[in-house]
């Protein structure tokens, strides 16, 4: 069988359980941003996972960097009171 249609993820309900003052708190924020507290969440968590591989991807290529010794940081000719006013 081949579908030529796109097919839409597909999306699951998720129940939280908050205080009423912050539930409070949420919605007016949804309201002056003029979206709900729902896609309130839905924004908060794709930026949490997209950080959280901006940081993975970072990481894996400065150990790659080591790696291959593709950074140089030069000859150290310096001492340690080279460092500071003495």
């Amino acid at each position: 069988m081949c579908y030529t249609e796109t097919v839409d993820k597909a999306r699951q309900n998720l129940t939280l359980v908050v205080d009423e003052d912050l539930l409070l708190a949420a919605r007016k924020v949804a309201l002056d941003q003029r979206t709900s507290v729902n896609q309130l969440v839905r924004d908060y968590l794709t930026t949490l996972v997209g950080e959280t591989s901006r940081k993975r991807l970072a990481r894996e290529r400065l150990e790659k960097a080591f790696a291959t010794g593709v950074v140089d940081v030069g000859d150290l000719n310096w001492s340690r009171d080279d460092l500071y006013d003495r």
